[in-house]
């Protein structure tokens, strides 16, 4: 990728895998440098989108790598700030330029999560109340109510703070692989906030896997995280939340459990601060927090 263009201070990273339509579809929508990082599609997506857009940067990947494909992308990436698309969304016009802005006002700003607008018929996304609703208020000098979660394709980074933090990681990989860094981002003292004026939009493919499935990818996702992050009593908590969940935490116990290595070894607790946080979002600890605590 050559030198961005000035006017354009934010890249757009878009992951997919076997959706060659929609994302031939929704590329043109984009403003600004694209990088398509291509989780090894058999439906020839690569090649369809250099043949109709030659301008856009595509990064074929041997393997399926999840969500680890938008840190290949952010790494390709030539602009101070990054946004993620997914095959079926994209960014309001004139949305990355304010991105720009924001971050521009406000350098301890690591992440903005934009509202998000589904289906053609504009729909509020239901996790807009909620963003909006955060428990951590508006920190003096932030731009928006703080935040310890976020949705990938409603998300724009500082590239700096983001690689900082790791990125996505290969341990949870997809869904569910925005707690982690976020965590990571607030841990290191960046701000993480809802802007709802920074809007983008997602028309949902046809092409999904089950809500089953999904589920299922989340509890393993939450283990993981719990397990890389936090306290064992939060781990243990977890734990049991899965063992009730039925079927779909089964089944995500199971899908944890050869990541559990990885997940070890890449184990460090998020500060007290950061657990604070927690608490004020989830509600209190109702195990002793005091209690003490086998280390790891």
């Amino acid at each position: 990728m050559g030198a961005p263009d000035p006017q354009h201070r934010v890249t757009v990273v878009v992951a997919t895998r076997n959706r060659r339509e929609e994302l031939v579809a929704h590329l043109g929508r984009h403003e600004g440098p694209v990088v398509v990082v291509d989780n090894a599609s058999t439906d020839g997506s690569a090649d369809a989108v250099r043949a109709a857009h030659p301008h856009v940067l595509v990064v074929e990947l041997p393997r399926n790598v999840g969500a680890v494909a938008r840190t290949v992308g952010v790494r390709l990436a030539r602009t101070p700030y990054v946004a993620f698309a997914d095959d079926d969304s994209w960014w309001a016009p004139g949305a990355l330029a304010r991105a720009a802005a924001v971050f521009d006002a406000h350098p301890r700003l690591g992440l903005i999560a934009g509202s998000i607008a589904v289906g053609p018929e504009e729909r509020p996304d239901p996790l807009n109340a909620v963003l909006a609703a955060s428990a951590l208020g508006i920190p003096t000098g932030s731009p928006g109510p703080a935040l310890l979660g976020f949705v990938g394709c409603g998300a724009i980074v500082r590239r700096s703070a983001f690689l900082a933090a790791g990125g996505f990681d290969d341990v949870v990989r997809f869904p569910g692989e925005e707690e982690r860094l976020a965590l990571d981002l607030f841990d290191a003292g960046w701000r993480l906030s809802y802007v709802p004026e920074i809007r983008a939009h997602h028309h949902p493919s046809p092409h999904r896997g089950s809500d089953e499935r999904r589920q299922t990818g989340l509890v393993r996702s939450r283990l993981l995280t719990a397990l890389m992050r936090r306290p064992l009593r939060a781990v243990a908590r977890e734990l049991g939340a899965t063992l009730r969940g039925g079927r779909p935490g089964r089944r995500g116990l199971l899908g944890a459990l050869p990541r559990v290595p990885a997940a070890l070894r890449e184990r460090h607790r998020v500060s007290p601060t950061t657990e604070a946080a927690l608490a004020l979002l989830h509600g209190p600890d109702p195990t002793d927090p005091a209690a003490p605590e086998e280390s790891l």
